[in-house]
């Protein structure tokens, strides 16, 4: 089993690389993410490497850092997501938009990725919103240190920032961190202004 590659990257096309190590060329799928902090040809480049086995091929999914590839893997265990739809969502959104688009259940941020569709999305957020919780790329507030009314005010504010025109994901992640800052003063109306000051910082 193949977990990690370093060698010269030979080359890059639209979804693979070529990276060469030690003589032999391994084709490497990436996500577009990946694909573009590799550099140039003749650059020696490391990556995580998920190895796939199936009966009729291998296949190599590379990742820049242990965040995609956690992700990679999370991703791939719901229905209706196999590697390509994954590396397509992993070209989409990193893995602290992943993260957010979770905890805020942001369907429409899931459904940039080519290939998934508002009922793949829903299944996403249905099936890894509590795992996507255990990542160590989520950094969003602690919901279970905080009581009914802090997290309703979380909500209410969000949802104000929503119906502003701000995306959800977005919304989310300002108000999350606007309430590590405020700290006890979790009221929507210092909230909301925090949250607007995220936003515009």
């Amino acid at each position: 089993m193949i977990a990690k590659l370093t060698g010269i990257l030979d080359s890059i096309a639209d979804d693979d690389a070529i990276i060469d190590v030690a003589g032999v060329g391994y084709l490497v799928f990436c996500s577009k993410r990946t694909l573009s902090a590799f550099g140039r040809a003749g650059d020696t480049i490391s990556v995580l490497i998920e190895t796939h086995v199936r009966e009729d091929h291998i296949h190599l999914y590379g990742f820049a850092d242990k965040a995609e590839h956690d992700w990679f893997c999370l991703l791939t265990t719901v229905q209706g997501v196999g590697a390509k739809v994954a590396l397509a969502i992993l070209g989409t959104l990193t893995p602290d938009d992943l993260s957010n688009a979770m905890m805020a259940e942001d369907k429409v941020a899931l459904t940039r990725a080519p290939g998934v569709g508002p009922r793949l999305g829903v299944r996403i957020l249905a099936e890894l919103r509590e795992k996507a919780a255990d990542l160590a790329t989520t950094k969003n507030v602690e919901f279970g240190n905080k009581n009914d009314g802090e997290i309703v005010a979380v909500s209410d504010a969000v949802s104000v920032l929503v119906n502003l025109g701000y995306g959800r994901s977005a919304a989310f992640k300002a108000v999350s961190q606007a309430a590590q800052t405020i700290g006890n003063d979790t009221s929507v109306e210092h909230l909301i202004k925090a949250g607007l000051k995220e936003l515009s910082a």
